[in-house]
């Protein structure tokens, strides 16, 4: 706090405070303005062990992927304003540059502080500050944790929003130190608890760990310290090293730090909380020593493209990090295509940067990062040469290769986070004014908003987080290139690690191995007809009861089949009744012409009433037993329908066979055939015989081999409810058929001999009974 006033203090002189060059980024006026703090240099120049004067140095290194990250806050703000979210609003941005030093992102944050409309940058002293006006609404940043929570201190004194897009210390979690911090990462305290978890199920526990010496480091030591103790898992050594490079004894505890990983041979995995800087120095001497593990990155370096890059880095062994969650990048890729065409009056590093690309022109591809690292030494932002726009273009795809998706994810989220609470703060606000809120008014706000991106829905917690969860990456070489490859996801929410080679089979379909070797990889197809499967990830489909259950393809569970018979709805059975009951219709008919004209000669050279009328009630009967096969079937309706028809049909048959032989009779003229007829010649026995015999034959077969009602599934989708009929009736049936048939013969072959004998006796015999 004494270092908080003595600043104030400093800036409430009189004199006008002159920013310098290298801290002041990038400029754009807006109606509403927003600050950003980024690392875009890795040190300052030190002037010594202890500083003399008041002054802040010089920045050097220039860092291609904390330049991205400002160039990813300038694309959000630009899409903000091309869109709809804040019409007639325009968004500026104060961007400066902190040097990755806590001294120098102070000094810039007593410039956001410092009151609006005030050439001085003077921030005066008040006892309350709820009308106080300052340059910038809200602050982007910064990146790391201590330099984070140093800013997060002297905004609190307005209120005045913080988004951070990389800090993950657990301590900015408390609303009580810092009021007014909001970050659009998940805290510490769930990667290191993925971390440990990661630990635990690999079987590792015998493990070191490397951290800053920093708030950041420090706190992930602890926290890390106490998850794998609750895992089983013992720390074998624990390092820090300096958190700046600007501390000259970093070199010497890097190299105690390899002598101690050296000496602990046993120790396989070693965690990694470091800056990118720090593992940079730590691999390129590890290559040299040819120590080889397994490293476990933490979010600040996992896929930093620096480190990725390192001659022989596949040598220090494997690498598995955690990274924020990675969104839609096509927007940013294509904004930094056409970059050489984005304004660069107002933005220091974009100079720079297109400086040191006119420095490093004749560089390789694979020797450009480097280059741009040794010119940055001392590269002054002005004097970039006539060949910034070609160059831009030959190196277009470079930055790109070094852009981290997950911290420019973060990024967007956080301007879209501040860009829909300025909308809903702005509703009922002109804000085409600069003095239309507070920014203790915009934090209200900020706390519970909530938007959408890429589909997802965002917003922050109870604590100001936004736990958007981690991606499990590992670093793998392709075509002599490493290259950092996802192969899992820790949700927050499920508390575990999801790491799958393929993805997940719905209910409906099934697991087939693919060629990979790997049990884990596989494709997933559809099941087939009749089969179902209703869990994810089954190895194969079940069968469905194919005797009263089916299922179709990619079915998740199985139909009862449909039972179906002959209803009586049914169009084939409407018409087998119309028949029917026209068969009826006609039997009917004939029964009551026969009625009305028994005395005609007709009707008694027909064979004689009793046995028109047995005949007709046989074709009666024939006809009405079309019924019993309509409608579901029945134990019943079986047996009668079987029964009726093969007994009726029977005396029908002998009615008919007693006819023919009356004729036989009448016209053969064989003394001896016609005295064997007359002797055959007995109608009523005959038809008692035969009837008798078919109602025997019907008796015994309903007593052992009755009808029975089945269902038949062999049909895929339906049951067919039907009859099953036992050999009963039928031979005797076909014999009569057979056997009436052959009488039919025998009176054809012999008709044609007394055809006119038989039709002048027939005519006489008619004659006379009509004179009778």
């Amino acid at each position: 706090m004494a270092l908080l006033i003595i600043l104030i203090t400093y800036f409430t002189t009189t004199q006008s405070c002159q920013i310098p060059d290298d801290s002041v980024a990038a400029i754009s006026p807006g109606h509403i303005m927003i600050g950003g703090l980024f690392a875009i240099h890795e040190k300052v120049l030190s002037s010594g062990i202890c500083p003399r004067r008041p002054e802040i140095q010089q920045c050097v290194g220039f860092e291609i992927s904390n330049f991205l990250q400002t160039l990813a806050m300038i694309h959000s703000i630009e899409m903000i304003n091309n869109s709809t979210l804040l019409s007639g609003v325009k968004l500026g941005y104060e961007i400066y540059d902190t040097c990755t030093d806590v001294t120098v992102a102070m000094a810039a944050t007593l410039r956001f502080l410092s009151k609006l409309n005030c050439s001085g940058g003077i921030m005066e002293f008040q006892c309350d500050y709820s009308h106080y006006m300052p340059r910038v609404k809200a602050v982007v940043g910064a990146g790391y944790s201590e330099i984070t929570m140093a800013v997060s201190r002297m905004l609190n004194l307005l209120l005045m929003p913080q988004v951070s897009y990389e800090s993950t210390a657990e301590i900015l979690s408390d609303k009580i130190r810092f009021p007014s911090f909001l970050r659009t990462v998940p805290s510490d305290f769930y990667q290191t608890k993925a971390m440990a978890h990661l630990i635990q199920k690999s079987g590792w526990n015998w493990i070191g760990i490397i951290a800053t010496d920093d708030d950041y480091g420090r706190l992930a030591l602890n926290t890390f310290a106490v998850q794998t103790t609750a895992n089983n898992v013992c720390i074998a050594f624990k390092e820090v090293l300096p958190a700046f490079l600007s501390d000259n004894t970093i070199e010497v505890r890097i190299n105690e730090t390899l002598e101690k990983i050296i000496a602990e041979a046993q120790v396989n995995v070693i965690v990694v909380f470091l800056r990118q800087f720090h593992v940079f120095s730590l691999f390129s001497k590890a290559i040299e020593r040819n120590i080889n593990k397994i490293w476990i990155a933490s979010d600040n370096w996992s896929t930093a493209t620096k480190i990725t890059t390192i001659p022989n880095v596949k040598r220090i062994g494997k690498v598995v990090g955690f990274t924020f969650r990675r969104g839609n990048m096509t927007s940013f890729h294509s904004f930094l295509q056409n970059l050489h065409m984005f304004p660069n009056d107002n933005n220091k590093p974009l100079n720079e940067y297109a400086a040191l690309l006119s420095a490093c022109a004749y560089a390789k591809d694979s020797d450009l990062s480097q280059c741009i690292s040794n010119h940055s030494q001392g590269t002054s932002a002005d004097k970039a040469d006539k060949y910034i726009k070609r160059n831009f273009s030959l190196r277009n795809d470079f930055l790109w290769d070094y852009t981290e998706p997950g911290l420019v994810h973060s990024i967007q989220l956080a301007m879209f986070a501040l860009g829909y609470a300025i909308r809903d703060l702005c509703q009922a606000r002109d804000c085409q004014n600069p003095n239309a809120f507070q920014p203790w008014e915009l934090l209200d706000v900020l706390k519970n908003v909530t938007f959408t991106d890429g589909g997802n829905s965002f917003h922050f917690d109870a604590h100001g987080d936004m736990n958007t969860g981690y991606d499990v990456v590992l670093w793998k070489e392709i075509n002599g290139h490493m290259t950092v490859t996802k192969m899992a996801q820790y949700d927050l929410k499920n508390d575990q690690i999801q790491s799958k080679c393929s993805k997940e089979c719905s209910p409906g379909q099934m697991k087939k191995t693919t060629s990979s070797q790997h049990i884990c990889c596989y494709e997933c197809v559809n099941c087939p007809e009749n089969h179902y499967s209703n869990q994810t990830d089954m190895d194969h489909c079940l069968l469905c009861h194919n005797e009263t259950h089916w299922a179709p393809v990619r079915s998740t569970m199985c139909f009862e089949k449909e039972v179906e018979y002959l209803s009586w709805n049914d169009s084939l059975a409407i018409l087998l009744l119309a028949l029917s009951l026209l068969g009826i219709v006609f039997v009917l008919a004939i029964g009551i012409i026969f009625t009305r004209n028994l005395s005609t000669p007709v009707v008694k050279s027909s064979g004689g009433l009793t046995v028109c009328y047995v005949i007709l009630l046989c074709h009666f009967l024939n006809f009405a037993s079309t019924a019993f096969f309509v409608g579901e079937p029945q134990d019943f309706t079986c047996k009668t329908r079987q029964t009726l028809f093969g007994v009726s049909f029977t005396l029908c048959i002998s009615c008919i066979l007693m006819k023919s032989l009356k004729i036989l009779l009448a016209f053969n003229f064989d003394p001896k055939l016609q005295n064997f007829l007359k002797c055959l010649y007995k109608p009523i026995p005959i038809i008692f015989t035969c009837t008798g015999i078919q109602v025997v034959i019907c008796t015994l077969w309903l007593i052992f081999a009755a009808p029975a009602v089945e269902e038949n599934v062999s049909l895929p989708r339906v049951i067919i409810l039907e009859s099953v009929v036992s050999p009963g009736p039928i031979p005797v049936l076909l014999a009569s058929l057979q056997l009436g048939r052959k009488a039919w013969n025998f009176r054809h072959q012999h008709l044609h001999t007394y055809a006119k004998k038989i039709l002048q006796m027939y005519l006489k015999l008619c004659i006379e009974k009509e004179f009778q």
